[in-house]
């Protein structure tokens, strides 16, 4: 290895938005890249040459990863909140267990860590008052993490950025009703599109998402970790749609499922911090289902 290579590490490196982050990583020569997942939706189908692929917990990281690295990109939690009602032991062992390995790790090595927050936590109080970050075991492991990576880069000298996702999309998504409970709505309408299946939208289907395209939200991830210092990297679509809107650009027959204890609405986030580091939107939802129309 040249010794002027640059080494990262990302947890969740075989996940969807973790993939494609290594793919743009890997443009650059100068780049080593180091994956540590544990496969929980990860997948050996999103490898990628040239990178290193480590499997195992990120709670025991420092097993796994020996070499010291320049930059740490956790995203290797678990990441959905209706499912997360239903195995709370299982999000505190990925989300408060893993990330606390992480931060031990980071703290080691005194590198710099971009942590993936949600979003969730900044969505208005539901009709019932509760808070976004309150909806279920997911959000609420999520936001205390925010603030425990801030209180750690405070504690310990650290350097850090904490970037926030919207409602991703596009390739190597995992669809729900294909894949489980782990999908994400855009998949999931794709691939009934696609099947020409009946699209299955939670009430009242008025619920609005900022959808953001993962080499948009990519490129936000890399320039907060190249340029970044502190929390609040939202990086978020201009347009927001009611999943309605959406289940009709793809043309799909559609069909109403009850809502659940976390069904809500969110809007896009001002995103003029990632911009002063660079970051453009470059694509849409609308022409992305336009593209999928044309090509099927």
């Amino acid at each position: 290895m040249a010794p002027n290579k640059k080494i990262i590490v990302i947890t969740g490196g075989a996940g969807f938005i973790g993939s494609n982050l290594i793919e743009k990583l890997l443009k650059s020569k100068s780049n080593k890249v180091i994956s540590l997942d544990n496969y929980f939706s990860g997948s050996v189908k999103n490898h990628l040459p040239g990178a290193i692929y480590r499997k195992g917990h990120t709670k025991d990281i420092a097993k796994y990863i020996h070499e010291k690295p320049d930059i740490i990109y956790h995203l290797g939690e678990y990441s959905r909140v209706a499912a997360s009602l239903h195995e709370p032991a299982v999000v505190w062992d990925l989300n408060v267990a893993g990330t606390f390995g992480v931060l031990e790790f980071w703290r080691k090595h005194k590198c710099k860590l971009v942590y993936a927050g949600s979003s969730t936590k900044f969505n208005p109080s539901r009709v019932d008052g509760t808070r976004g970050r309150d909806l279920a075991p997911y959000t609420w492991t999520k936001a205390i993490n925010t603030e425990l990576v801030k209180n750690y880069a405070r504690w310990y000298g650290l350097k850090y950025a904490t970037v926030y996702f919207y409602n991703v999309y596009g390739p190597r998504e995992r669809a729900g009703q294909f894949n489980g409970a782990y999908g994400t709505i855009i998949e999931t309408l794709k691939q009934s599109y696609l099947k020409n299946k009946k699209c299955s939208i939670r009430k009242p289907g008025t619920q609005t998402r900022a959808f953001t395209h993962v080499s948009d939200t990519v490129d936000g991830i890399i320039l907060a970790g190249q340029y970044g210092q502190g929390d609040d990297y939202g990086i978020s679509a201009k347009e927001t749609y009611s999943l309605l809107q959406v289940a009709k650009m793809f043309g799909c027959q559609i069909t109403m499922a009850p809502a659940t204890k976390t069904t809500r609405s969110s809007k896009a986030f001002d995103s003029s911090k990632i911009k002063k580091l660079g970051w453009r939107q470059k694509y849409t939802l609308k022409s992305y289902i336009e593209t999928i129309k044309k090509s099927h």
